[in-house]
C-alpha cells in the first residue's frame, strides 16, 4: 500500500524556506498535500482588510508559482477550517496534518478544536514553531510574568541564547496524485477592480517569497549601513520595507535574524542592534497579543477606560483623505492610501494626531489601518496604537504629544517627502513647507496656494489642540505617576 500522504496546511506562513511544518512533512518522505485556506472568520476571527487582501492575492499566486517548479501545486479552499480539512482528509487519505503556529485567540481556538477533532479520528497533527524568534511563552520577568515593557522583554528575550538556524528550502517533495480539486483564486475577489484603488500597489510591492528575499538583499547592502540614523527619515529609503512580507510569512524573522547578522559582519554594531530591536518590538507585540488577547479592542491600561474621546466625523474623515492641514500628517495618509503603507516615523505621528489633537478614539485609528495597511498585523497593528495612544504596554508618556511641523522639519528637513505625496504644496519652499500657514501671503501666492481651496486650513490649531489633550489626559492621570 502507498504511504497516506501528509497535509501542510499554510496560513500566514506563505514561504517554501524555513517553514517547519513543510520541512517536516517533508521529511516524512510522504507525499504533500499543500493547502491553503480562506477561513470563514465568524466570531473568532478578524476578516482581512481590503489592502491585506489584495497582498494575499499576490503572495498566494506566488507560492503555487513556486510549488508547481516542485512539482507540486497550491489546493485552495473556503469554509471553516474543520469542514475544509474533513473534506480533504477524506478525498486524500491522509493521516497527518503539519502546521505552523498562530498566536492569537481565534486563531489558537480554531487550532485546538481542530487538533482534538483530528486526534478522535486518529489523524495525527503536528503544530510548530514558525513565524517569531521565541514563542510567546517562552520570555518570562524574574517572577515567571508576561513581560509589559519592551526593554526589558528585549534583554530577557536575548537572554534565552542564539536563534536557531534557518530551514532549507525542501529540495523535493513527494507529490500527491490523487486530483484534489482547488477553487479558482479569482473567484475569492481578493483583489479590487472597479475602482481599482490598488492601481498604485503594483508599482510598490513585488509580494511573494522571491520578493521578500530581493528586498531584504537590498536593504543589507543598502540602507542597513546608517540606519541608526536614517531609519527616522521618511523622505530617504532609509527602511527595509519587509513589514508586508513579515505579515505573510513570505520570510521569517529567523532568516532575516541570520541573514542581517552575516550582512553586518559585526555584531554588535549600532546599524544592526536597531534594526533587530525593530524584530524585537514585532516579538513585543505578539508576546503581548498571546498573553492579552483583546488588545485591538481593550484599553490595555484600564484608566483609558474612562478617557473623553470625542465622536467628530468630519475630522476623522479629514484625516482619513489626508485633509487636516498639516502636510507631514497629510502625506503619510496620502502615502498609505497610494500604497497600502507608510514609513514608521510618520505612522506615529499621523496616529498621534488622531488620538491626541483630535482626541478620537485609538480604535478608530486602528480599524482604518487594518483596513488599508498592506502589512496590517494582527499584533504589531493595535500594539502600536495603543502604544502611540498611551493606553498601552510600555506607552509613551501620556503628555508626549508629537508636534507635526517640528516632525516634519527634522525628519523631513528639506520638504520632499512631503512634495512627493501633497503635490499641491510642491512649489513652497522648505521653511514653509511644513506649516504652511505661517506662511506670508506673497509666498503662498507664488507656489500657487490658496489657503482653504487649493490646500485646507489646519482642522484644528496646534497649541489650543495640545492644551485640550493634556487637560484631557490629566482626568486620568495615574496619580502614582506624579
Amino acid at each position: 500500500m502507498s504511504q497516506a500522504p501528509a497535509i501542510v496546511w499554510f496560513r500566514d506562513d506563505l514561504r517554501l524556506a524555513d517553514h517547519p511544518a513543510l520541512a517536516r512533512a517533508a521529511a516524512s518522505g510522504a507525499p504533500v498535500i499543500c493547502l491553503y485556506i480562506r477561513e470563514d472568520p465568524g466570531q473568532r476571527q478578524r476578516p482581512l482588510g481590503a489592502a491585506a487582501r489584495w497582498w494575499l492575492a499576490g503572495s498566494l499566486r506566488a507560492l503555487d508559482e513556486a510549488l508547481r517548479s516542485m512539482g507540486q501545486r497550491l489546493i485552495l479552499r473556503s469554509g471553516a477550517a474543520s469542514e475544509v480539512m474533513a473534506a480533504v482528509i477524506a478525498a486524500s487519505g491522509a493521516r497527518t496534518v503539519f502546521w505552523n503556529r498562530r498566536y492569537d485567540a481565534g486563531g489558537i481556538a480554531v487550532d485546538t478544536a481542530l487538533k482534538a477533532e483530528l486526534a478522535a479520528r486518529g489523524i495525527a497533527v503536528a503544530s510548530l514553531p514558525g513565524n517569531l524568534l521565541r514563542e510567546p511563552w517562552e520570555v518570562k520577568s524574574g517572577a515567571g510574568d508576561p513581560m509589559k515593557v519592551f526593554s526589558p522583554f528585549w534583554r530577557a528575550h536575548q537572554r534565552l541564547g542564539d536563534i536557531r538556524e534557518p530551514l532549507r528550502r525542501p529540495t523535493a517533495l513527494a507529490p500527491f496524485n490523487g486530483g484534489l480539486a482547488s477553487e479558482d483564486l479569482a473567484s475569492w475577489d481578493l483583489e479590487p477592480t472597479k475602482p481599482n484603488w490598488a492601481s498604485g500597489f503594483p508599482e510598490a510591492w513585488t509580494p511573494g517569497e522571491a520578493g521578500a528575499q530581493t528586498a531584504l538583499a537590498a536593504f543589507l547592502v543598502g540602507a542597513l549601513g546608517g540606519y541608526a540614523e536614517a531609519r527616522d527619515r521618511p523622505d530617504r529609503p532609509s527602511t527595509s520595507r519587509l513589514s508586508p512580507h513579515l505579515r505573510f510569512g513570505e520570510i521569517s524573522p529567523v532568516q532575516i535574524w541570520r541573514q542581517a547578522h552575516m550582512a553586518a559582519g559585526l555584531d554588535g554594531s549600532r546599524d544592526l542592534t536597531k534594526f533587530l530591536a525593530e524584530i524585537g518590538w514585532r516579538e513585543f507585540a505578539y508576546h503581548l497579543l498571546f498573553h492579552f488577547p483583546d488588545l485591538a479592542e481593550t484599553n490595555f491600561q484600564p484608566r483609558f477606560d474612562g478617557f473623553p474621546w470625542r465622536d467628530d466625523a468630519a475630522a476623522l474623515a479629514a484625516w482619513r483623505r489626508g485633509r487636516t492641514g498639516y502636510p507631514l500628517v497629510d502625506a503619510g495618509m496620502r502615502q498609505l492610501w497610494q500604497t497600502g503603507w507608510m514609513h514608521n516615523r510618520v505612522r506615529m505621528v499621523v496616529a498621534s494626531f488622531l488620538v491626541k489633537h483630535l482626541l478620537i478614539d485609538w480604535r478608530a485609528g486602528e480599524r482604518w489601518f487594518w483596513d488599508t495597511l498592506v502589512d496590517a498585523d494582527v499584533a504589531n497593528n493595535p500594539a502600536s496604537w495603543q502604544w502611540v495612544a498611551g493606553s498601552g504596554a510600555d506607552a509613551a508618556p501620556y503628555f508626549r504629544i508629537f508636534n507635526p511641523m517640528l516632525q516634519g522639519q527634522k525628519f523631513d528637513p528639506h520638504g520632499n517627502y512631503v512634495r512627493r505625496w501633497v503635490p499641491e504644496l510642491a512649489a513652497l519652499p522648505k521653511d514653509a513647507i511644513h506649516a504652511p500657514w505661517e506662511a506670508p501671503e506673497p509666498v503662498l501666492a507664488k507656489a500657487g496656494i490658496r489657503l482653504g481651496e487649493t490646500y485646507p486650513h489646519p482642522v484644528v490649531d496646534h497649541d489650543a489642540a495640545r492644551r485640550r489633550a493634556l487637560d484631557a489626559l490629566a482626568e486620568i492621570r495615574d496619580p502614582s505617576a506624579a
